[in-house]
């Protein structure tokens, strides 16, 4: 009997015995059955066979890792790993291969999207005339990155298509700028972003730079779910023979895009902010600090966090979101008295941010504050140097998540804000509508001409994007990138920064003058983790539950309005469809509100609070914060007791 006909008596048996998922079964039973599999990937699901780890071969078989419509996310690490995958650890701590497993990210899943992805650029190709399909792969520094980026592109080449990786990590915003400028048909990043360190992903992007939406994603999916298994594995080898990797002149260009996010060229240089950055291990050592002094900034690094490492040594969690992940980049900001630390996430999409205080005491920023701080930054800014000429064909663009601080912020500019689902493609998606507006009635995309009459052009013939931006920290100033960009997030906020020197003004007082002028907000989320094939039962088991029966009280505050975007239609400020979804928002009779989401990207469930209270001067400023905090807590203690109540 040889080793497969042994695997698959061995399911057989954990199967009679009930200690293995019926779909668990299915799955491991059809990777057996076409014949791709290396040897080393049956040696290791023998051993944990042998091993009796079911639980991990349930969470790894359970469901075939989803390749949605933004890519694929996964643990690229088993919480139990077989010896056969670990081989010779890397100086780093990778494994020699990926776990095997239908829900996790390995050599197999990344070869099948990609040879689905290639078929349905070859088509789309072949459809507009348009020759070779052309690609672009970036990766971060995670475990197994520059493999999967490797692997990535000598599928694409083996398949007949033009491919051009980079000779490092590099940012997700660099990704996308690069696919716009080498005119390639798709991009892919290979990261998971923030998640933890076991994780990895597989992110695809358009002609336009921005993350797959309607019609191609559904066309992607579906291509990809289209091929066999069988015909994964002749693709397993890697060959580099015949991989481009970009020019310099390609990040030439993306630095020197980075200068149109940039209001007034002189105050930075007058008023040299004090900062502190880390990039947390990940990718923003490669180019923040060297665009930071490309503007004249001299910051301080953490150093202990530039090396890039997929073990993110220094943190638990290699999210700019958290105190504790920002705690060296603050211990360096006391040394140094600096005004700020900036701190990006392993693909350097996201910023999170710590400032200094008029007492001298260090805050930490939420995404919302950030975003908010530049909006209202931008905004006033660019109408006071004429960038802005006709409001009303201005826009934001933000989640429908992101607090509704930002839709009043546009209010009183008189700017239109567009709110989306969550997920930065739809931001990046609204971008690519508004240059396909401008080319059908200027008749060019403008893409020569410099910032300022790009600007008039798009305010007379489209929509001129003001700024766009996600609670979970991430923002974007021009469209020259369509994803967020941490990158030039640094840029804006060190703007900000030299322009509220110049006034004698700190971060904290600024903030406290928009929330004067526009009413007080305070957001928070909580997330509850649910890991695992029951964890994923139970978030679905909630939402589907929303989904028939609406929440009609939370903490005792009845619900006014309730909206499901699984169901009813949702027109936005363009007069545009919201595409259905999961995704639930309420608002209560004391005028607050929240969402109710699962996560895309990680396994949890998420609940966004939102408070407002009415605020006329700084007397009642105080007053405002702490009721809000207090009705906070209680709304999201409330919606997380349904929660568990649910489980039972």
């Amino acid at each position: 009997m040889n080793k497969i006909e042994e695997l698959k008596k061995l399911v057989s048996t954990a199967k009679a015995e009930g200690k293995i998922l019926d779909s668990a079964v299915e799955n491991i039973e059809n990777w057996l059955s076409k014949n791709f599999l290396p040897d080393w990937a049956i040696d290791a699901l023998f051993e944990l066979f042998e091993n009796q780890a079911y639980e991990e071969l349930n969470d790894r078989f359970f469901k075939p890792l989803a390749f949605g419509t933004g890519g694929m996310r996964g643990r690229t690490i088993g919480k139990v790993s077989a010896k056969a995958e670990l081989g010779t650890l890397s100086d780093k701590g990778t494994p020699e291969h990926a776990a095997v497993g239908a829900n996790n990210m390995n050599d197999f899943n990344v070869a099948r999207a990609t040879k689905g992805l290639f078929n349905y650029c070859k088509k789309y190709c072949d459809a507009n005339g348009s020759g070779v399909p052309k690609l672009v792969v970036a990766c971060d520094v995670r475990h197994f990155s520059t493999h999967f980026c490797e692997l990535t592109a000598s599928v694409w080449k083996k398949l007949g298509g033009e491919v051009s990786i980079f000779d490092s990590p590099r940012s997700t915003p660099q990704l996308s700028f690069t696919v716009r400028y080498l005119k390639a048909t798709a991009g892919i990043v290979i990261t998971a972003s923030h998640n933890p360190s076991h994780d990895n992903g597989y992110k695809v992007y358009f002609s336009d730079g921005a993350q797959v939406i309607s019609p191609h994603a559904e066309g992607i999916v579906a291509e990809v779910n289209n091929v066999e298994w069988e015909s994964v594995g002749e693709l397993l080898d890697i060959d580099l023979n015949g991989v481009k990797y970009v020019e310099k002149s390609a990040e030439d260009a993306y630095v020197k895009s980075i200068e149109d996010c940039v209001i007034d060229k002189d105050v930075m240089a007058v008023n040299k902010p004090k900062l502190v950055f880390t990039a947390v291990h990940g990718t923003g050592a490669s180019l923040c600090p060297s665009v930071m002094r490309h503007f004249g900034l001299e910051p301080v690094l953490v150093e202990e966090q530039m090396q890039m490492d997929p073990r993110f040594p220094t943190v638990k969690q290699p999210n700019p979101e958290y105190a504790e992940t920002l705690s060296m980049g603050i211990a360096k900001m006391n040394e140094s008295g600096a005004d700020c630390l900036m701190a990006t996430d392993p693909d350097a999409d996201r910023m999170g941010v710590a400032i200094r205080t008029r007492d001298g005491e260090i805050r930490i920023l939420t995404g919302n504050m950030i975003g908010s701080l530049l909006a209202e930054y931008r905004a006033t800014q660019m109408k006071e140097k004429g960038i802005i000429v006709d409001s009303s064909k201005c826009a934001f663009i933000k989640t429908f998540v992101t607090t509704p601080l930002q839709d009043k912020i546009a209010e009183v500019h008189g700017i239109k804000c567009v709110n989306t689902l969550t997920g930065f493609k739809w931001i990046g998606g609204r971008l690519t509508k508004y240059e396909e507006e401008l080319v059908k009635n200027y008749g060019n995309d403008a893409s020569d001409m410099n910032y300022a009459d790009k600007a008039r052009l798009m305010q007379k013939y489209s929509t001129f994007f003001v700024f766009g931006g996600e609670e979970s920290y991430g923002y974007l100033g021009t469209d020259s990138v369509r994803d967020k960009d941490a990158n030039s997030a640094v840029i804006m906020f060190s703007e900000m920064l030299a322009y509220l020197k110049s006034k004698g003004m700190t971060v904290d007082e600024y903030l406290d003058s928009i929330y004067v002028k526009c009413g007080y907000y305070l957001e928070d989320l909580r997330s509850i983790y649910r890991e695992g094939a029951l964890g994923s039962a139970q978030i679905q088991g909630f939402l589907t539950m929303l989904d028939e029966n609406p929440l009609t009280e939370v903490a005792g505050v009845k619900v006014a309005k309730s909206i499901n975007f699984n169901r009813d239609e949702i027109f936005d400020a363009d007069g545009i469809k919201i595409p259905r979804e999961k995704f639930f928002f309420y608002t209560l009779e004391n005028g607050y509100s929240f969402a109710v989401r699962g996560s895309g990207t990680e396994p949890k469930i998420k609940f966004y609070a939102f408070a407002t209270e009415k605020v006329s001067d700084k007397e009642q400023l105080a007053d405002a914060k702490l009721q809000a905090r207090k009705n906070l807590d209680s709304l999201l203690d409330g919606l997380a007791e349904k929660f568990e109540q649910s489980t039972k």
